[in-house]
């Protein structure tokens, strides 16, 4: 009798530290959710239009076509058939694509942000949107091809999610427009244990290190100038509080605990029989 006391009083007091850690934690995950007030954010990003501009260092495909396949061979020198890219819609590994590749030659704008194409020669890419440079570059093959059609893509506009996601990587974004939430979504959300409210972007512009701490809790962070990510940004999700805890201890602790909680209760029911 007194051993089955002792293993009940085991029993009880894994039973009450099981329960202190599970409530501890189930109410620092109550403070996780973000986007609380999501219904302004809808508003305010469906307001909110951005339109990313071409910068040096910029990779692009660029391919001409038309009706005439002929006519259009001298505009599309530099031809590599394994240089492909895909349009951005769906997320698939970490490349954002769904459509045919695009084949084209490949274009890097310099330091002085220029291209050059043939026959139109130096074109000034820098500064413009993806956009802005199609319709430029058809425009001015107007006075060579009869209703030519230019397919244009970045191949280099890559970003890194970093910390706690569920699927941290580098992703690769074809239209060259992404937010943050864009980011955190192809990443496949934050896990329970990453701070909502203490999300670090690090920026480099011309070789100027940057950082922004927003906060996805808060609505006001769309108005944020990081918001908008640029290429190259890393987004650093700072793990919380529940995380670092079970960094400094052994991870395995719980399932320790559970596995000396089964042995005790069968030891107990065999010692009571």
């Amino acid at each position: 009798m007194k051993l089955y006391k002792t293993f009940t009083s085991i029993i009880a007091f894994l039973l009450l530290t099981s329960c202190s850690v599970f409530e501890k934690n189930r109410s620092e995950q109550n403070e996780l959710a973000y986007m609380k007030n999501i219904e302004d954010v809808a508003i305010e990003v469906s307001k909110k239009q951005y339109v990313n501009l071409l910068q040096p260092g910029d990779r692009l495909i660029i391919l001409v076509s038309a009706q005439d396949q002929d006519v259009v061979k001298v505009f599309n020198q530099n031809y590599s058939a394994t240089e492909q890219f895909r349009e951005s819609s769906v997320p698939r590994g970490n490349i954002i694509s769904n459509s045919q590749p695009i084949n084209g030659p490949t274009y890097i704008i310099d330091g002085d942000g220029f291209i050059d194409f043939p026959v139109l020669g130096k074109i000034e890419a820098a500064g413009m949107s993806l956009d802005h440079l199609k319709q430029y570059i058809t425009s001015s093959l107007k006075r060579y091809i009869k209703e030519p059609y230019v397919q244009a893509r970045i191949t280099n506009y890559r970003i890194t999610v970093l910390g706690e996601v569920r699927n941290p990587g580098q992703f690769t974004i074809a239209d060259g427009t992404a937010t943050v939430l864009n980011a955190i979504g192809m990443a496949g959300d934050l896990t329970i244990y990453g701070k909502r409210d203490d999300i670090l972007i690090v920026r480099n512009v011309n070789g100027l290190i940057s950082k922004e701490r927003i906060d996805l809790t808060d609505a006001g962070f769309i108005d944020s100038p990081y918001y908008f990510l640029k290429q190259g940004d890393i987004i650093y999700v700072t793990p919380n509080k529940t995380q670092e805890r079970l960094a400094k201890r052994d991870p395995n602790s719980a399932l320790y605990i559970s596995i000396a909680s089964i042995v005790v209760t069968i030891i107990a029911l065999i010692v009571r029989k």
